[in-house]
C-alpha cells in the first residue's frame, strides 16, 4: 500500500504501519453508526439529588479525600482563534464606511460586533489593550468616537499587540477583579484550590497543551503561582502534557488515496480530542476531575460549582465502594445464587442503569456471572449533565450495544445515522446536555490503574471533511474523550444546576453576567 519513503516517513514518527493501514481501511468502510434508543432523562437514566444529599456527598468526598491522591486533568490545547472569529471578520472587512458599518454594526444582541464595541470597557483585557494602543501611539477612545475598529482588533488578535488570536484560552484574561484580572489558567488554579486540595493541602494540575503554547503555560505558573499559594494556603503541582504525535491520523483523498503535502509527504493530522486518553492512561490517580479550559467563572460565582464537584466526586466513592463490594462477592463465589444474581442485576440495572440483554437470567450461571465480574471490573466515570438550553453538542443517551445490552452513553450527532429510522428524532428529544463535567475513578478494587486503553470502542470515531492548500480531504478522528475513549466505562449521569456550566466559545460570552465579577 506505500511505497519504501512512506514506509520510512511512517516509521519516523513513530507510528505502526500496520495501525496507518487500518486508518486507510477505516476510510474505505467507515465506523458503523451507533444505535441509539432512548435519551437519558431525569426518568430513566441520569440521577437527581435534593439540596440535602448534595451537601452529604460533599461531606462524604471531604471526608474521604484524605485517602485519595486527587488530580484536575484539563484539555487547554489549540488557539482561540475560533473564539475571535466574528472580530476576525470584522476587522478583515470592516472598511470605515457608512455602508461599511451599517452592513457589520446594525445587528443587536449578545454575540453582536455592535454589543462588543459598546461593552468593550468590560472585557478584562480592556486595560492591556489600551495600554498596547498607546505604545503604538494611538488612544482607544479616540478611536473608538472614529469608529476606527480595525485599528482596534489588530492590537486585540495580532502581533501588532495582544495577539489574542494566536494565543491559547487559558492565556487570554477572562476576568476582572479588584486585586488583578485572571485567565482561565489562573481560575483553574483557584478552583483545584477549593476542590481538589488533597490532605497534605498539595493540588495536583495536568494540562493537555499545544507544544507551542507549554512555555506560555509554564511562564504564567511562575508569574502567578506564589500569589495563590499564599491565599489559599495551598502548593500547586502542575505538569502538562501535549497529545502525543503517535496518536496523530493519516489524512486521504476523497477517493480515500494517502493525501500528499505540497513536498510529497503525507499528510498525518491531530486525532481529535479522543487522543487524550493516551495523556489520560499515563496519570496515576485515585479521583481525576476533568473540566474544559474555557468553563469557569469568577469567585462570586463559584459556590455551586464547588459544592456540585465536591458532591459529584462523593456520588463517585459512594458507588466505587458499592461496586467494589459486588464485584469482590460475585467474584468470589463458587456458584452464582439466585440471589447473588439478582442482586447484581438490581445494582446493574437500577443503580448503574445497565440494561442486560434479553433472557441474560436465563443464561448458564456461569456464563453470568463472567458477565457481570467483566462489568463491574471496569473504570466508573460520574458525568454532570445540565438540562438541554439550545447547545449545540453531545448529550446523555441509552445505546444498543452488540450483544442486545443498553448502556448510557455520551453521544455526538455525527455517531448517528440521521437517516436510519427514528435515531434523529430520538436524539432530538434529549432533554438534558454534556457540558464536560466528569469525575472519573479509574483503579480497581486492590488500588491497580486500568490501562484505559482497553475500553474504547474503535467503532465510535468519527470521519470528517477538512481543506490544505485548497484541496479537499477526509480526516479521521479518535472515538471522543467522553464518547467512544469511554464507552466501555461504568457511566453514572447526574443533573447539575446550568449555573455550573458556563462556556466561552466567543468572545461576547464573557459579557455575560456569569463572568462579570459581582
Amino acid at each position: 500500500m506505500f511505497s519504501e519513503k512512506e514506509t520510512l516517513e511512517i516509521q519516523y514518527r513513530g507510528l505502526q504501519l500496520e495501525n496507518v493501514e487500518k486508518q486507510i481501511k477505516r476510510f474505505e468502510t467507515g465506523f458503523v453508526p451507533l444505535n441509539i434508543v432512548a435519551p437519558a432523562t431525569i426518568e430513566h437514566g441520569i440521577k437527581t439529588f435534593d439540596k440535602d444529599e448534595i451537601e452529604d456527598f460533599a461531606k462524604l468526598y471531604d471526608k474521604k479525600k484524605k485517602h485519595k491522591k486527587i488530580v484536575k486533568f484539563i484539555p487547554a490545547s489549540g488557539a482561540a482563534s475560533r473564539m475571535f472569529k466574528m472580530l476576525f471578520g470584522i476587522m478583515n472587512e470592516y472598511d470605515g464606511s457608512e455602508e461599511s458599518y451599517q452592513k457589520i454594526f446594525s445587528k443587536t444582541g449578545l454575540h453582536s460586533a455592535q454589543n462588543f464595541v459598546k461593552e468593550i470597557q468590560k472585557f478584562a483585557f480592556y486595560d492591556d489593550l489600551k495600554n498596547a494602543l498607546e505604545k503604538g501611539g494611538f488612544n482607544i477612545s479616540e478611536l473608538l468616537d472614529k469608529k476606527d475598529y480595525k485599528t482596534i482588533l489588530e492590537y486585540l488578535l495580532t502581533e501588532k499587540g495582544l495577539n489574542y488570536g494566536n494565543l491559547p484560552k487559558g492565556l487570554l484574561l477572562f476576568h476582572k477583579y479588584k486585586d488583578g484580572n485572571r485567565t482561565p489558567l489562573e481560575e483553574h488554579l483557584v478552583e483545584g484550590a477549593l476542590y481538589a486540595k488533597d490532605k497534605h493541602n498539595d493540588v495536583h494540575l495536568h494540562f493537555t497543551v499545544s507544544p507551542e503554547f507549554i512555555q506560555g503555560f509554564q511562564d504564567k505558573v511562575a508569574q502567578v503561582k506564589g500569589k495563590y499559594q499564599e491565599t489559599y494556603n495551598v502548593k500547586y503541582y502542575i505538569d502538562y502534557s501535549v497529545q502525543k504525535p503517535t496518536t496523530d491520523t493519516i489524512a486521504v483523498n476523497d477517493d480515500n488515496t494517502p493525501f500528499k503535502n505540497a513536498d510529497d509527504t503525507l499528510l498525518f493530522r491531530p486525532a481529535g480530542h479522543g487522543a487524550l486518553i493516551e495523556n489520560l492512561n499515563d496519570l496515576n490517580y485515585d479521583i481525576i476531575f476533568i473540566k474544559n479550559i474555557d468553563n469557569i467563572v469568577p469567585d462570586s460565582y463559584k459556590e455551586p460549582t464547588i459544592l456540585y464537584k465536591k458532591a459529584l466526586a462523593g456520588i463517585l466513592i459512594h458507588y466505587q465502594n458499592e461496586l467494589f463490594k459486588l464485584y469482590s462477592k460475585v467474584k468470589g463465589c463458587r456458584h452464582l445464587s439466585d440471589k447473588r444474581l439478582a442482586k447484581a442485576m438490581d445494582f446493574l440495572q437500577n443503580e448503574l442503569n445497565y440494561i442486560l440483554p434479553e433472557g441474560f437470567k436465563d443464561w448458564a450461571r456461569n456464563d453470568c456471572k463472567d458477565y457481570i465480574v467483566d462489568l463491574l471490573h471496569r473504570p466508573i466515570r460520574v458525568c454532570g449533565m445540565v438540562k438541554n438550553e439550545g447547545e449545540p453538542g453531545g448529550g446523555p443517551f441509552f445505546v444498543l450495544e452488540r450483544d442486545g445490552a443498553q448502556t448510557l452513553q455520551i453521544i455526538e450527532k455525527a455517531q448517528i445515522d440521521t437517516k436510519a429510522e427514528g435515531q434523529e428524532k430520538i436524539f432530538n428529544a434529549s432533554t438534558h446536555f454534556n457540558p464536560v463535567d466528569l469525575i472519573c475513578g479509574v483503579k480497581d478494587s486492590d488500588g491497580k490503574k486500568y490501562d484505559l486503553t482497553k475500553f474504547v470502542d474503535e467503532e465510535a470515531g468519527i470521519i470528517t471533511s477538512k481543506s490544505k492548500d485548497g484541496k479537499s480531504l477526509k480526516a479521521l478522528e479518535l472515538p471522543g474523550l467522553w464518547n467512544g475513549a469511554m464507552s466501555n466505562w461504568n457511566t453514572i449521569f447526574v443533573e447539575v444546576p446550568s449555573i455550573t456550566f458556563n462556556p466561552v466559545k466567543e468572545v461576547n460570552d464573557l459579557l455575560r453576567k456569569e463572568h462579570q465579577e459581582k
